[in-house]
């Protein structure tokens, strides 16, 4: 388990927010390894697909959560593709996937000195005891211009409307879903990146987390 003392960053938040981005330079920041819970998610959902089964059965996908190889991993152009997002979104409510992945979290969070995690559900399962916890959100629109144009840069063929209609469907099931539901966690300080360019994004999440280890006495 987690300790109050060792520096645990929680970046909690919806797709395209920018969570992913922030989290990574967090951890460079203050020297912590770094943990996108995301792509766990998104590495069953492929592995699902890539075995011939079928993203609706629950038993398919928690099978392949339970003997995860955290090697593919290092796939991140597979993984950061629109159908691996598709395959993580409509897996990710499982509870048997959530369960066969929790210690394998919970596990990364509890590193002597600590580390940083984002996902949906870090402030208020993986980690509720984390020192900082930020939960970073956008518009649908703001976040669906940002994964658009990530996507189109590397010549994914997508329109926005799309992409937008994409967004709107993934918050509506990662928000619904019974098991671990994205939520704000009370203690958590939430940071709009709307009108916010990474610099000044990353900026304001240091100031939340030096707060935070002020307040921990860290």
């Amino acid at each position: 388990m987690t300790t109050s003392r060792a520096l645990i960053i929680a970046v909690d938040g919806p797709a395209a927010s920018g969570k992913g981005t922030i989290a990574a330079r967090l951890a460079r920041t203050y020297g912590l390894p770094h943990l996108d819970t995301g792509l766990l998610y998104r590495a069953v959902g492929l592995g699902v697909l890539d075995a011939g089964g079928d993203l609706d059965d629950a038993a398919a996908a928690e099978a392949v959560a339970r003997s995860l190889d955290v090697s593919l991993l290092s796939d991140e152009t597979r993984l950061t593709t629109g159908e691996a997002g598709e395959a993580a979104s409509r897996i990710a409510g499982y509870p048997g996937v959530r369960a066969a992945l929790l210690k394998l979290q919970q596990d990364f969070a509890g590193q002597a000195g600590g580390a940083v995690l984002d996902g949906r559900d870090i402030g208020t399962v993986i980690a509720p005891d984390a020192v900082a916890k930020l939960f970073v959100t956008a518009t649908p629109e703001t976040r669906a211009t940002r994964r658009w144009k990530q996507l189109t840069a590397r010549g994914d063929a997508i329109a926005y409307e799309d992409m937008l209609a994409d967004i709107v469907r993934r918050d509506e099931r990662d928000a619904g879903r019974g098991a671990a539901p994205m939520v704000q966690a009370e203690d958590a300080v939430l940071l709009d990146t709307t009108d916010l360019d990474i610099e000044a994004a990353f900026d304001a999440a240091r100031r939340i987390v030096e707060a935070a280890r002020a307040n921990h006495g860290l």
